[in-house]
């Protein structure tokens, strides 16, 4: 069983910066792929971005956070972390993390085992 937990969200301006930190619990940390996605008013969640499990070798985007979003991890802290640049108003919305047991990182939600709560991300223009 792996607990998530989301801080640093908050109200920022466009253009501005923010990192979103994920917390987990459990001594299997780095064995989990982690994932964050986001929810925004009126939209079905979606996928923002996914690192590998371990040494997070591997990262993937959705097209419209390329270049401007950065996903990392912090095995000794049990952290992941969402580093958002750059902000547009359309990236409003309540991010979460997840955690994917699976080999490979996916973009799909429904492969991903465990959420947090949600952390809410406002950009205002």
């Amino acid at each position: 069983q792996v607990q998530l937990v989301e801080s640093g969200g908050g109200l920022v301006q466009a253009g501005g910066s923010m990192r979103l930190s994920c917390a987990a619990s459990g001594r299997t940390f780095s064995s989990y792929a982690m994932g964050w996605f986001r929810q925004g008013p009126g939209k079905e969640r979606e996928f923002v971005a996914a690192i590998s499990r371990s040494g997070g070798g591997s990262t993937y985007y959705r097209d419209s956070v390329k270049g401007r979003f950065t996903i990392s991890r912090d095995n000794a802290k049990n952290t992941v972390y969402l580093q958002m640049n750059s902000l547009k108003p359309e990236d409003t919305a309540v991010y979460y993390c997840a955690a994917d047991r699976a080999t490979y990182i996916y973009t799909s939600q429904n492969m991903y085992d465990y959420w947090g709560q949600g952390a809410q991300v406002t950009v205002s223009s």
